[in-house]
């Protein structure tokens, strides 16, 4: 059994660093000699090789798990992201051809990534946050907001409609009740619509889910007008984001949008859809290519403040392993 800790394993990271200077100068006989001298030092270097050979493969395939957040088109049709490094990890021939010149920039270019939402969605967001922030956002009626991690709102109180448009992310509403003035937050074709109530709204890349806390809300698909689901506290509803399909469930007071005192309390989902939302937590760039295990589904509740004991406690009973290949870099696998 593989040690676990917080801390990236030094010998590894030597062993990726020689992986990368080794592609990218494969005919400098000068380097290969230092590289086997490296090699020969002890077992645990030879060791350390074999990881970092299989862990290359598998990156070089496998996209991040919150890609869909930060690698998106803005209306040019310009992809937005973290620039060459995102396209390089999706691209094999440019991962031979210019190792050392992406290696250079991925520390630098995953922190800006998961440490803001998309540059797209910055742009008409009134109101962001970063990796592991909150904010509390107070609105002209009197209604608050509280964003959670790599979270945007945008704001339009029109004089007939008072209209939030979560971008991305997850909020809690605190609504100031107004006959007059319906309050609606639109999250990815999904309309939720206040009847005087306290809400969370959460968007992920396969749907969008509100769980109520007080008192009444319609959950609507504007494009749909059949589908159509009012809760009462203490129900929830995942939208499924390529059907439309509703599902609803109940759950208990002090689950909802337990984000706001550091937990994270899921019920039956995939751990991929677990691991996309520790992802707002964790300034690392987290990959998990086993499909099967990213498809586990998981019961549980999770510490926001310590992501990397989140993650392990995720994963480690369907024989998962966080691997530390960087500071910055979490594979998450079976081997």
């Amino acid at each position: 059994m593989v040690a676990h800790d917080d801390k990236s394993d030094p010998i590894l990271e030597e062993a990726m660093d020689w992986l990368l200077r080794l592609n990218a100068a494969s005919q400098d006989s000068a380097l290969a000699c230092e590289f086997e001298n490296w090699l020969a030092q002890s077992p645990e270097h030879r060791i350390a090789w074999q990881k970092a050979r299989r862990t290359w493969r598998v990156m070089r395939e496998v996209p991040p798990v919150y890609e869909h957040v930060w690698r998106r088109e803005d209306p040019r049709g310009i992809t937005i992201g973290s620039s060459r490094r995102v396209s390089s990890l999706r691209s094999r021939s440019h991962w031979g051809r210019r190792a050392v010149a992406a290696s250079i920039g991925l520390a630098a270019c995953v922190v800006i990534a998961l440490n803001y939402p998309a540059l797209s969605v910055r742009l008409q967001a009134d109101y962001a946050t970063g990796t592991a922030e909150t904010r509390t956002v107070h609105l002209i009626d009197g209604t608050s907001v509280e964003l959670a991690a790599d979270s945007a709102i945008k704001i339009d109180m029109a004089k007939g409609e008072r209209r939030v448009t979560l971008l991305a992310g997850e909020a809690f509403f605190d609504v100031t009740h107004d006959a007059a003035r319906p309050f609606v937050v639109a999250a990815a074709g999904v309309d939720v619509i206040d009847l005087g109530t306290a809400f969370n709204v959460q968007l992920s890349a396969t749907g969008t889910s509100v769980e109520l806390s007080r008192g009444s809300v319609s959950v609507a698909l504007p494009k749909k007008a059949t589908n159509e689901m009012v809760l009462v506290p203490g129900e929830a509803v995942v939208v499924d984001r390529s059907t439309g399909a509703m599902q609803k469930s109940t759950i208990a007071q002090d689950d909802i949008a337990a984000w706001r005192d550091g937990k994270l309390f899921v019920n039956d989902v995939p751990i991929a859809t677990v691991i996309e939302q520790l992802q707002r937590y964790h300034r690392a760039w987290i990959t998990i290519p086993d499909r099967d295990l990213g498809q586990q589904k998981v019961t549980g509740l999770y510490d926001l403040r310590h992501p990397d004991r989140a993650l392990r406690a995720l994963v480690e009973p369907y024989g998962g392993t966080v691997r530390t290949v960087a500071p910055y870099v979490r594979l998450i696998t079976r081997f």
